[in-house]
């Protein structure tokens, strides 16, 4: 691409931190903006998939809990309009209504299977906060049947919102190879760690397949060798 159409369309304060961390060399700054493309591409498969098992296990386990597996449906007009929610503005019942009203302006009839899967990562994680938990009898922790005895709430909304501002980044093509002007892909590695740290704790048979489908460690190598 050339330097005038990158600076155009990518923006030339974006490019302008891959030649700082290059000694303003164009080439190696074209190459490490590509590989920075590769290495959020690498990730995308193993964040999306751990979404998809902690929104699975926590529907299941509220299905368990409340006796019903339309809850997240049921459940818009009880707990989640419970009056010490007004502080966070009733955002899980408001979440399930904005869904209801997509699917509705669609003609899509509302269930309860495409109202779980129209969720955000952000609506799931807020079932560990404690004005969502404890109204739902601490319920979410108990996906993480084999989590280390340390771990509790707090600590593994910790996690799950480091992992979902990560996702963010990755979504809006956000440099994943700096700390500062040095091109590190240390958080990238720490992000993965903690998702293999979870889904372990989830259910440990499960990590072989996150294995199968995951290619990040030579993305970084590549970058590292730029």
């Amino acid at each position: 691409m050339r330097n005038e159409l990158r600076n155009k369309y990518l923006s030339r304060p974006r490019h302008n931190r891959y030649l700082n961390a290059t000694g303003n060399d164009k080439n190696r700054a074209k190459r490490l903006y590509n590989a920075n493309i590769r290495l959020a591409q690498a990730m995308h498969p193993i964040l999306t998939q751990f979404e998809v098992v902690l929104r699975n296990s926590l529907n299941s386990q509220l299905s368990s809990y409340f006796v019903d597996a339309d809850w997240i449906i049921n459940q818009k007009n009880v707990f989640m309009r419970d009056g010490s929610l007004a502080h966070s503005h009733y955002f899980l019942r408001n979440s399930v209504l904005k869904s209801e009203r997509k699917l509705t302006r669609r003609g899509i009839p509302v269930t309860n299977g495409k109202i779980i899967s129209d969720q955000t990562f952000g609506f799931w994680i807020a079932l560990f906060l404690g004005h969502h938990y404890s109204l739902i009898g601490g319920q979410p922790i108990h996906i993480f049947a084999h989590k280390p005895a340390i771990e509790d709430r707090a600590s593994l909304y910790s996690k799950l919102d480091d992992i979902r501002n990560f996702r963010n980044r990755v979504n809006h093509c956000e440099p994943l190879c700096f700390n500062g002007n040095n091109i590190d892909c240390s958080e990238t590695l720490d992000i993965k760690a903690k998702l293999y740290n979870l889904i372990n704790w989830i259910e440990p048979d499960l990590v072989p397949f996150f294995e199968s489908i995951d290619n990040v460690q030579s993305k970084v190598n590549n970058i590292m060798q730029i």
